[in-house]
């Protein structure tokens, strides 16, 4: 590869209109993601209140859960492969013409067709709003890569603080707004708005411009699910694998609280007026309030960053996670949980935005849809994994024993007395574990090893200003010039420095799958095609 790079392309600073550009993407996606995550809580609402059935429910949501898990990788070689506002337009009309679908269906049959368990027709109601729901995650693996395409390197924690902050807001309206358009309208008027609202997005989509070169890797036939691609930009990254497979693992312990936050709630907040139970109610007010946690942490990310080394940011938080999650339920005490909830749901844009700040720096914008894809479908499917083993070893194992004698003897010390001990024993070794888990990785190699690639790195250097604006006040951006394969060479500190990381760390990372440790390869050869 050439090593000389254009004269105009290196601009220390993001495309003019980039910031401005980038926050109406993100507003975009902020009003697809409410509108779907809006019907697909109704629906679960609308399952469970109609039919009473937890096994009808649990499968709808854990198909949700296991198809992002599947398809992530999919939707990252899309989003490689295509100009990023026409992956979320695609996104936008299959979800759109499905909620159409799932809307003919309503019109079509009577109500109790759709609600007959033991009949095709809510299954195929159920997988329709299911693949609309799906489809649209896609927009969030494109929104990640704008953050390079048009935010300077040193403002993409901002950014990606942002997409936290209008994440919890999508929570907060959907916790809130699902539940009352399903009790009042009905699950055909939550229909019709969520038709409405979507429509209304892609209409705004299309008045976005995202000026983009075409992308490299769709100029030639590919697979469908690049995985040899995303593991070998992953692996192109030092220490990247660690910092997927630790958040893989911060996940798994979060499957713990998934499954067993819902049960405590209701148990906790059980208000009884007139002998009528509001455990729900109350339990949905709860979770709506607790959400702005997720607005605030967001906010403080967006306005402070995270530090000169947002791994070591976000190690520092699981472990205040960690200790956070094992004292929250020590006491049966309404407003602890409350206020260790909104804590907890504050520090997650925390993590979340440090893992996707480091992605953004490390790995080339050519494959960022790919890794981010990979790091999505490992990470989606820790959680409903150890959901679906903790769930049946709390309810037949940790929770009699803590309601026996010996359970209360052993940990009523710790513990107190109440109905949700076995849940909050639980909830203690779980945290620990989390804390644990971090405290050592502070002491790996893999974390010396990518703090220093994150400090060093200048792959994406030349992916900003170019000098030329359209009308809008867009800016083409400039990706990297591709190698034989398809892909642009590997992140990684340059050559001078590469020396300091064998000696330092002692690690190099074998980028090509063929042999040659490598680290920092001659810079590509990067302009206009």
């Amino acid at each position: 590869m050439s090593a000389e790079p254009s004269s105009a392309a290196v601009v220390a600073g993001a495309p003019t209109g980039g910031n401005r550009t980038f926050l109406a993407v993100l507003v975009n996606t902020a009003a697809a993601n409410v509108t779907t995550s809006f019907l697909w809580f109704a629906l679960t609402f609308w399952v469970y209140l109609e039919t009473r059935s937890v096994l009808a429910t649990g499968i709808v949501g854990g198909a949700y859960m296991l198809l992002l898990a599947v398809f992530a990788m999919v939707f990252g070689s899309i989003v490689d492969r295509h100009r990023k506002h026409r992956v979320m337009v695609f996104s936008g009309l299959v979800t759109l013409t499905a909620f159409l679908v799932a809307g003919a269906l309503w019109l079509a049959f009577p109500e109790s067709a759709l609600l007959d368990l033991g009949g095709p027709w809510f299954w195929v109601f159920s997988a329709v709003i299911l693949a609309g729901a799906v489809v649209e995650n896609m927009r969030n693996i494109a929104l990640s890569t704008t953050v390079t395409l048009l935010v300077p390197v040193e403002r993409h924690a901002n950014a990606n603080g942002l997409v936290g902050t209008v994440q919890g807001l999508a929570f907060v309206v959907t916790s809130v707004f699902s539940g009352l358009s399903v009790g009042f309208l009905g699950m055909g008027g939550t229909l019709a708005i969520a038709i409405g609202l979507t429509l209304a997005a892609l209409v705004h989509l299309l008045t976005i411009r995202i000026a983009e070169e075409k992308p490299a890797a769709g100029a030639e036939p590919g697979p469908i699910v690049d995985l040899r691609g995303a593991w070998r930009a992953v692996r192109a990254a030092p220490g990247l694998i660690a910092l997927i497979i630790f958040s893989t693992f911060n996940n798994l312990i979060g499957g713990v609280y998934m499954a067993l936050m819902d049960p405590y709630g209701l148990d906790l907040y059980r208000w009884e007026i007139d002998g009528r139970v509001y455990n729900a109610e109350v339990w949905g007010v709860v979770l709506a309030i607790t959400a702005t946690g997720f607005i605030v942490g967001g906010g403080l990310v967006a306005k402070f960053g995270l530090g000169p080394n947002p791994i070591r940011t976000m190690l520092w938080v699981v472990i205040g996670m960690g200790v956070l999650g094992a004292i929250f339920t020590l006491r049966e005490w309404g407003w602890l949980f409350a206020v260790g909830i909104w804590v907890y749901m504050a520090l997650i844009p925390v993590v979340e935005s440090a893992e996707q700040t480091v992605i953004q720096k490390v790995v080339p914008f050519a494959t960022q849809g790919r890794v981010f894809g990979f790091a999505a479908a490992a990470e989606s499917a820790a959680a409903p994994v150890t959901s679906f083993l903790i769930a049946p070893i709390a309810a037949f194992a940790i929770i009699p024993y803590m309601d026996g004698d010996t359970g209360k003897a052993t940990w009523g010390w710790l513990l107190g007395e109440g109905h949700s001990r076995g849940i909050a024993l639980v909830f203690v070794f779980a945290g620990l574990f989390m804390v644990i888990a971090a405290s050592l990785a502070f002491l790996t190699r893999s974390y010396r090893t990518l703090s220093l690639q994150y400090r060093t790195a200048e792959v994406n250097a030349e992916v900003v200003e170019t000098g030329v604006s359209d009308a809008e006040g867009t800016t083409s951006s400039v990706p990297p010039r591709p190698g034989p394969d398809g892909d642009v060479a590997p992140s990684g500190p340059p050559p001078e420095v590469q020396r300091t990381v064998e000696t330092t760390v002692g690690h190099t990372a074998r980028a090509d799958g063929h042999g040659d440790a490598r680290i920092a390869p001659a810079a590509p050869d990067r302009g206009r095609d």
